[in-house]
């Protein structure tokens, strides 16, 4: 019943699993990809970035950026990384002395995810918007709570009362109370917030409620989201087709530069620096 429940409030946009689980990365990672976001900032404790959208017309094929690259702010603690597509452990991808990722620790999770679903505080989404949508409702909560068996879940609290499940967690993020951030919003993929076939539980501790939304302004970072402006969100949720099963790639500059070549990622244009 529980899966059921989850499935309800979270439509999967997943791509298939395109890494190892250990040992080297898979240099095909894009392989069944044609849309993707690049995140980048000056160094791990930047807040300040920018993203930059590519699409390609099949997989495989050459990717063409979409558009200019626009500002973005990380967590207020820079960057950590993260549990997404792009294993921690594998050869080369996160050096000895690089941060990772934990919970309530300011950072936003570097790494490859696929995304979930769009949600805001609107009865419907955003016109043209594609990928499945959520509502937040005042029940609408993201359990940040790592004893919990729910943790790193977004649920309708609603839902599970009439069904006699009991909440087990001390700790949520109610997302409508958020406001004007959570207007319209993505869930990144982080540490298994989506449920799906072939995706692994959520790691106690590794890090919750992790989304794409609007930001507070330059400087202004976030608790370990992804923020921007709400133009830039509103062209973004336009874009986003789950059939061609965009992914966001996210990190800071040298190490997007280092594994560049062997992830076969696109060459950027005026680089993100101090």
């Amino acid at each position: 019943m529980k899966s059921s429940l989850f499935a309800l409030l979270f439509l999967s946009t997943l791509c298939g699993r395109v890494f190892a689980q250990a040992g080297a990365a898979d240099t095909n990672v894009f392989a069944h990809s044609t849309e993707m976001l690049v995140v980048t900032t000056p160094d791990w404790n930047a807040i300040d970035g920018r993203m930059q959208r590519f699409e390609r017309g099949s997989a495989n094929g050459p990717w063409h950026a979409v558009g200019e690259p626009v500002a973005i702010v990380v967590g207020g603690k820079g960057m950590g990384w993260g549990i997404g597509l792009l294993p921690g452990n594998a050869d080369n991808v996160r050096l000895a002395q690089e941060p990772v990722k934990h919970e309530g620790d300011g950072k936003s999770p570097a790494g490859i995810f696929t995304l979930g679903t769009a949600f805001g505080d609107a009865a419907q989404a955003l016109p043209g918007t594609k990928l499945p949508y959520l509502e937040l409702t005042p029940t609408i909560e993201c359990v940040d709570d790592a004893r919990s068996s729910h943790y790193n879940r977004v649920l309708d609290r609603s839902v599970l009362d009439r069904s006699g499940v009991t909440p087990d967690w001390n700790s949520s993020e109610h997302m409508l109370s958020v406001g004007e951030a959570y207007r319209w919003g993505v869930v990144i993929n982080h540490n298994g917030t989506v449920e799906g076939p072939g995706e692994s539980a959520p790691k106690p501790g590794g890090g919750s409620c992790v989304f794409l939304h609007i930001w507070g302004g330059p400087g202004h970072g976030t608790a370990g989201c992804t923020a921007m402006t709400p133009d830039n969100l509103e062209a973004l949720l336009k874009w986003l087709d789950p059939k061609r099963k965009p992914l966001l790639v996210e990190m800071p500059q040298a190490d997007y530069d280092r594994l560049e070549g062997a992830l076969r990622l696109p060459k950027l244009a005026n680089a993100a620096t101090n």
